[in-house]
Order: C-alpha cells, then structure tokens, then sequence
C-alpha cells in the first residue's frame, strides 16, 4: 500500500485541524496546565470530540462508531500532538477499544463499545509495575477463589487511570514474574472500593496515576481475551498504543520544527537573518529528513493495523522507536536553534520538549524496542 492518506482521510485530516486550531490550540492546553482541572483535561471538549465520532474512531459502526480505522486514529493523533491537546483519546479510544473490539467478548462488546462511542465511558489500561516498561514482567496476582479470582497488587503510571470507569489490569494468573504466558486481562470498574488510586501529575503536565489493588473479587465474564494467554492480546493492544501515540509524538516533532524554521527566517544576528547562517541550515536540513523518514515509519505502522492487525506488531515497535528519537531530537535541536529564549514559558518549544520525552518512554523507548527485537530475532 502507498504511504499516502486517501481522499477520505486527508478530508478527517483537515477538519481535525480546523476543529482544533479553533477550540483546542495550545494557549487551551497552556490554560489547563496552570488551573490544573480534577480531570486534567476539558470535558466539554471530550465530549465534542465524541459528538464528532472521534472517540469510536476505530470502532465498528454496529457499536455506534465511525469505523474508520487506525489511520484514522493516527491523523487524529497527529494533529493532537500539533496542539498538544490534553484528552482521553488515547487511553479510551485507542487502548479501550482496541482491547473490547479484538478481544472483548461479545457480551463486552455490547455493552462497552457504545459506551467508548459515546463518550461517556472512559477506560485506562494497568501493564506497567515499575519505573520502566516491561510488559510480561506481571508480579500483580489473580489468585483463583471459587468461581472467581482475587485481584491484588499495585500498577504505575495508568494514563488517565484518575479518571477511569473501566480499568484493564494485566494479573498473573500462572507462572513465574518474567513468563509471557501466565498472564490474564480483567474488565474491572475503576471505582470498585478494593481500589485505591492516586493522581500523578506528570513533567508534561498531563495526569497519570499509581493505583493498588486489595483483594478485588472478580469473575470469569470480566476477563478479556485467554485465560493465562492474555499476553497476545495485551501485545495487539499496546502495539496499536505505540502506533498512535508515535503519530502524536509525529505532530509534535512537526510543530516544533515548523515554529523553529519561521524563528529562522525572523531571527536577526550579527545583521542577517540567523537562517542563512549555513550551520543552521544544515541541522534544519537533518531534521527535515527525519521527520520525513519518521512520518513513513507512522503511517505504515497504522496501515499494518488495518490491514494485517495481528503481525503488526513488529513495525509498530519499529515506528515507536524511530518517532521517539526523531522526537526527542527535533525538540532539542529547536530549544538550540531558539537559543536561550528557547527554554522559557514564553514560547510553546519547551511543552513539546516535555510531552514528547514522556511520550517516548510510555509503552517503550527506542532502547527498548531495539533490544526486545534483537532477543525475538536470536540476538
């Protein structure tokens, strides 16, 4: 498949723009990191966003959503990052309803994908135990009683997590800490009493929470997917996770190089425009290329969801790790090419340098990903 949008896609692209730059650009972002809203995010917008269709992007028309794919979620994704819109996008409806959609009963269908569609639910998804991303390393228990399980342990940095009114937990059902197989998801209510959660407002100033789990009894109607073979589907939901959150780091990286070219053209030094100093130019020209191999590397992660979900999984790590470098070094290199002016509030260059080095390490960095594929590969 070529690496361009459709007809179709480039339209759900311009309208997000447009729908954005006028009720979401970064002076709203900027008004929600310094009132620091309960939430961390409007939820008026949110529910425009819904009204829009964007909150079922990816789910199918029979469960009230748009159906339009992943790419669909990505050029959303993407013009978020441009905005740096603050919104449970991400944790609802790419996580949420990746994981009812592929792996949910139809029972979890039925009742939930409406309920993403709308708006009106919103979900987060419990992996991570540490300070690092480490997906099968699950000390979390499901331990069987009865017709049920008892769920308890602890989970760190759950996007959106202080919100939630589902909560997705990754629990060891079997196995030893570091076994891939073993592992269970279970659909839980986020505000179930045997839930403890606290806030954690991140450098990017979005929220997180750390939350611990004692002795929640569950049954089997609320696990998603394998019992003891959650590992599949917790893989299918994060790779479509680090797919659309590597086209909202894309946006970013695209904003940033964009204010950072028009300082050049503006900035005078030594009585000349600091963009015809030749340094200059070339290290704008290095970030042009990358951007542009990185937009590749996105997009074609996205396609893969679409078309061939489950061996996707590869590429999306690939487009994860590429985005995030490429990420990190075109917000660096616009704080240097902005010079000391660079690093204050005054300019936007500084919140796309914070969200995009915590955008990068969740779910996995370039590291990360590198050396996961090396192991899978004999390395």
């Amino acid at each position: 498949m070529a690496l361009i949008l459709t007809e179709e896609q480039e339209m759900l692209q311009d309208s997000a723009a447009g729908f954005l730059a006028e009720n979401a650009p970064v002076s709203s972002f900027r008004m929600v990191r310094d009132n620091k809203p309960e939430d961390g995010f409007c939820r008026k917008l949110w529910n425009q966003m819904a009204e829009m269709g964007w909150a079922g992007i990816i789910v199918e028309e029979e469960f009230g959503g748009s159906e339009f794919g992943y790419v669909g979620a990505g050029v959303l994704a993407e013009q978020m990052g441009k905005n740096l819109t603050a919104s449970p996008f991400f944790s609802t409806a790419v996580l949420g309803a990746t994981a009812i959609q592929r792996y949910g009963t139809a029972e979890q269908k039925a009742q939930y994908l409406g309920a993403i569609s709308d708006g009106s639910k919103i979900f987060a998804l419990a992996v991570d135990e540490g300070p690092h991303h480490n997906p099968n390393q699950i000390a979390f228990t499901a331990e069987a009683s009865g017709n049920g399980y008892v769920l308890s342990g602890a989970k760190s940095f759950v996007a959106d997590g202080h919100v939630a009114d589902k909560m997705i937990i990754a629990a060891r059902t079997s196995g030893e800490t570091n076994d891939e197989n073993g592992i269970t998801l279970f659909l839980v209510d986020a505000d179930a009493p045997e839930i403890s959660r606290q806030k954690t407002p991140m450098i990017d100033s979005r929220n997180a929470a750390d939350i611990v789990v004692d002795g929640l009894e569950v049954t089997g109607d609320d696990i998603i997917g394998k019992l003891d073979g959650g590992f599949t589907a917790l893989e299918g939901i994060l790779s479509a996770g680090r797919a659309v959150l590597a086209a909202e780091m894309s946006g970013s990286s695209q904003q940033a190089f964009e204010a950072t070219t028009e300082y050049l053209k503006e900035r005078e030094q030594f009585g000349k425009k600091i963009g015809s100093f030749q340094g200059l130019q070339h290290r704008a020209a290095h970030l042009a290329t990358e951007i542009e191999m990185m937009k590749s590397a996105v997009l074609k992660s996205l396609q893969l969801l679409d078309d061939d979900f489950e061996s996707a999984g590869p590429t999306c790590a690939m487009a994860k790790a590429k985005t995030g470098m490429t990420a990190q070094l075109t917000t660096k290199e616009a704080i240097q090419m902005h010079g000391g002016i660079g690093v204050t509030d005054e300019y936007d260059i500084g919140l796309y340098f914070k969200r995009v080095h915590l955008a990068q390490q969740m779910f996995g960095d370039a590291g990360f990903h590198a050396d996961r594929l090396a192991k899978r590969s004999g390395y």
